[in-house]
């Protein structure tokens, strides 16, 4: 009786103590209802994507905006672009590897707060440099009352054509003001915003993945990375299209009078304002803050086939053991040498090292091509930086954005295993590129710049040398060689200065004059006996605005094709290294991505494309500003040349991977068989066994009884 009294007493407090744990689960699921299901997280990860993808497309599109602005060479800018991946690397280790073991959710929210104050550095030297001043032999402007008076082109230059406040007041001559001017190098803040925009970011990607592949049911991975990837390439289309608005608009917008403005967007020496979009960008990264504040620590993973789970479980154990076979030691063990044990395992893993360099190399013309292709269409097609974003934002990003999508819709229709998605990655890529290869025969000839590009007899195909820059026609002038205000003459060449056109006398006020008696168009023999010239470079011919259309369709169809595997990347690193890896896995990629692809590319395509420079502007204390004209056959052949030299070893090493991917995953399927039979027998012993058992208790009660 005894017996039973306490047999039932254990029952009821049992019983109780279940109920009261389930109310407490159902009070717990009460409150985190709201945010405790992977759509939600998927939705907020999509609008941190969104918002890291904005403020990076914009840095993108402002490149040359930003080199203008500080006078500085392409090798400079790509420094500061690359400054962005330093960030990344201070942190990324430290976050990829003990992230996973803090609050996932919040670290993510503090990484978007960090890449707002990054954005809004970043903006802060605009505040600070004063007024954009450009080389000009037009007008003369004062920044105290913004007035502007017409010079003659021979005299303005006599006077050694000062910028446009005067900063300069003899030939080589600099002022206090200049002085104080060449030891600023307020781009450093640039540089300190973009490395602040790098830390931010860096837990979004390893945290945020490995997050939804621990909550998500495994055939719906490859759709939700599809969803967050396609949604998040929203913010580079905006992120373009919000470069095309502020590129239209003069950096100095509301402190200067439009009309005294001599220059057009279409000019290499315009600057838009580029401050502006960072305080945009700023605002959107802060807002996607917050609704990781609100989304619980862990969630239930949705539910799946058992009998794949307990496979797959069960395969991976065994590995797991074979690769750690003291884990109870590993576990008394501080997380420093655990560290370095799991750093051990991925680097010995040949299927992952070898991923890794076929990534390194395709990310490293990838950054290439973004980041200097709105640089190319200004050359190459003489568009401005403003029509050149917006080109990029409503073509080529959609474009991505589409084949993000169908491309994970077509894995998870046809459920492609590891080798088909390996495949499907190298096809998709290696066709993306054959197509990209046609714009390269979609280029156009250099402008004629007198001195340049041409002689001042309309001779071609000349080399740019000191003595070429000036002419018997404008010798009387004593014009300067060093600084760079071109005017188109009626005769269709474009000369570096009005001077040097041999121009007598201007009529007309800002962006309106009009530059007449130009003898060196008298002397290139035009008919027309009004030798007149207008403010401006020549554009280019409509042969060359046509080939522009076929350039973007193009690319176009080259991002498509290529963006159909986009996901298959974080899916390949998934495969290939074990559950507790993951978040290191995709850490330890960024890494070097950053560090090798993503610091040095843009450094090495940027030097190589000062190499096709033709003329340098000058800053106002003397020494070298940033390119104003370049050789537009040389750029194409560098930008594309360096482009094909790092794909095509990233295909053959493809191949190579291929082969080795089938025959590694045919030996762990296997296994995964074989390991499958051995539970099948194991099961059937433990029924038979559990049988006996039940037949012996039986009788054991009945005897009791």
């Amino acid at each position: 009786m005894r017996t039973e009294e306490n047999v039932k007493n254990s029952s009821d407090s049992l019983s109780s103590s279940t109920l009261s744990c389930h109310n407490d689960n159902v009070e717990v699921q009460k409150k985190s209802s709201c945010c405790a299901n992977p759509k939600i997280f998927v939705v907020a990860l999509s609008l941190c994507y969104f918002a890291k993808a904005l403020s990076g497309s914009y840095m993108k599109s402002s490149i040359t905006q930003i080199e203008r602005r500080f006078n500085i060479p392409t090798s400079i800018v790509g420094v500061i672009d690359g400054s962005f991946e330093m960030g990344n690397l201070l942190v990324l280790a430290f976050i990829s590897y003990f992230g996973a073991k803090f609050h996932r959710p919040k670290t993510i929210a503090a990484g978007c707060l960090i890449m707002s104050i990054g954005s809004f550095l970043t903006a802060m030297p605009h505040l600070f440099m004063g007024l954009y001043k450009y080389e000009t032999a037009v007008t003369h402007e004062t920044s105290s009352n913004n007035l502007t008076s017409n010079l003659p082109p021979c005299l303005a230059d006599l006077n050694q054509t000062t910028i446009s406040d005067g900063t300069e007041s003899e030939l080589g001559t600099p002022t206090k003001d200049c002085n104080k001017e060449a030891g600023s190098y307020m781009w450093i803040y640039v540089l300190m915003g973009n490395v602040l925009r790098g830390i931010g970011e860096t837990p979004i990607v390893p945290l945020g993945i490995s997050y939804l592949d621990d909550i998500a049911k495994q055939e719906n991975i490859a759709f939700y990375l599809a969803c967050v990837q396609a949604i998040g390439i929203i913010g580079p289309i905006l992120g373009f299209i919000l470069g095309s608005l502020c590129a239209k608009l003069y950096v100095d917008i509301g402190f200067v009078n439009p009309d005294n403005i001599t220059i057009t967007p279409q000019d290499s020496r315009w600057v838009g304002a580029w401050w502006l979009g960072f305080l945009v960008s700023g605002i959107v990264s802060l807002l996607s803050a917050i609704p990781f504040c609100f989304i619980p620590k862990t969630l239930k993973k949705q539910v799946e086939n058992e009998n794949n789970v307990k496979e797959t479980s069960k395969f991976k154990m065994e590995k797991s053991k074979k690769l750690k076979p003291k884990d109870s030691q590993q576990g008394n063990d501080s997380a420093v040498k655990g560290f370095f044990i799991s750093l051990k395992r991925l680097l010995t893993n040949q299927l992952y090292v070898f991923y890794q360099l076929i990534f390194l190399l395709q990310t490293s013309s990838l950054i290439g091509v973004i980041t200097y292709s709105v640089k190319y269409m200004e050359q190459q097609y003489g568009l401005s930086a403003s029509r050149a974003n917006f080109l990029i934002g409503v073509t080529g990003i959609p474009a991505v954005a589409i084949g993000i999508f169908v491309g994970g819709l077509f894995i998870k229709k046809y459920k492609l295993r590891i080798i088909g998605i390996i495949k499907f990655a190298f096809w998709t890529s290696f066709l993306g590129f054959l197509v990209s290869l046609a714009s390269y025969l979609l280029g156009c000839q250099n402008i004629s710049v007198a001195g340049l590009t041409t002689g001042y007899n309309g001779s071609h195909q000349i080399i740019p040398q000191e003595n070429t820059f000036t002419s018997p026609c404008n010798i009387d002038c004593k014009c300067s060689t060093n600084h760079w205000d071109p005017v188109c003459g009626n005769n269709g060449i474009t000369y570096m200065s009005s001077c040097l056109a041999g121009c007598k006398s201007s009529t007309g006020y800002g962006r309106n004059v009009m530059f007449q008696n130009c003898s060196c168009i008298e002397a290139k023999g035009s008919q027309s006996r009004d030798s007149t010239a207008i403010l401006g470079a020549c554009p280019k011919g409509e042969s060359c605005s046509r080939m522009v259309i076929y350039f973007i369709i193009s690319q176009a169809l080259s991002a498509f094709i290529a963006s159909l595997g986009g996901t298959c990347g974080f899916i390949i690193m998934f495969r290939c290294v074990d559950q507790e890896l993951k978040s290191l896995a995709i850490g330890i990629c960024m890494w070097l991505i950053r560090s090798l692809a993503g610091i040095p590319a843009p450094i090495y395509f940027g030097a190589l494309i000062d190499m096709a420079c033709l003329k340098w502007g000058s800053k106002s204390c003397g020494g070298q500003g940033a390119c104003r004209v370049y050789d537009a056959t040389i750029y194409r052949n560098t930008f594309f040349g360096l482009i094909t030299g790092i794909r095509v070893p990233s295909y053959i090493l493809h191949v190579l991977y291929i082969i080795m991917a089938k025959k590694r995953f045919q030996e762990d399927s296997k296994a995964m068989e074989d390991a499958a039979q051995e539970e099948k027998a194991t099961n059937r012993k433990a029924d038979f066994k559990g049988n006996e058992d039940f037949k012996y208790s039986e009788e054991e009660k009945e005897t009791c009884i």
